[in-house]
């Protein structure tokens, strides 16, 4: 997994260049390094979002989830390298499966809203559908693991169900969008 970092100030990077695991200095706004940030942000905003009260079974789960996310950047950031395993994938559909069957089915759209853990959620999922993107604009150009991929597909959907959990820890619910179809409905039974 190339050198730990011992000096964060090398200033190797001033050219615009930035160096992969294996050593290869490619340019800062590669699709490579634009994959790598948006995995790295999404991790950084699920530290934030585990900075909220939530169940202790969720905590677990996120903070797996940001070790399976720093191995989804060791593996962005060393080319032909693998390192996120299929298993993190079938972690998330496990997890899917047990939080989705908790809630109630969804009757209309919600709005990324509620709790402040939810809110949170939401973003996580936004930034794990746009790293998602950054994964496949890479595997268009490069060869990739389809691990990838599938784990910020999964994942996008896992942010989506925690974040409704999330707005029923303290007996809360989701944020309905008051959409024309709903509103013709509550007009029609008055």
């Amino acid at each position: 997994m190339g050198n730990r970092l011992t000096q964060i100030a090398t200033r190797t990077g001033d050219n615009g260049t930035t160096g992969l695991g294996n050593n290869q200095r490619v340019s800062k706004n590669s699709l490579r390094v634009h994959a790598m940030g948006e995995v790295d942000e999404l991790n950084s905003n699920m530290g934030v979002l585990l900075c909220e009260d939530m169940p202790q079974d969720v905590r677990d789960l996120l903070v797996e989830i940001q070790h399976q996310l720093f191995n989804l950047g060791g593996e962005l950031s060393i080319p032909g390298f693998e390192l996120l395993k299929a298993e993190a994938v079938l972690a998330l559909d496990q997890a899917l499966a047990l939080y989705n069957e908790q809630l109630p089915r969804l009757e209309e759209f919600i709005l990324p809203a509620g709790t402040r853990g939810a809110a949170l959620s939401h973003v996580c999922r936004t930034v794990a559908r746009r790293a998602e993107r950054a994964v496949v604009a890479l595997g268009n150009e490069e060869a990739l693991q389809d691990t990838p991929r599938q784990y910020l597909n999964r994942l996008s959907d896992l942010m989506f169900v925690l974040a409704r959990v999330l707005n029923r820890v303290n007996g809360g619910d989701d944020v309905y969008w008051r959409s024309e179809r709903m509103k013709g409905q509550a007009g029609g039974a008055a």
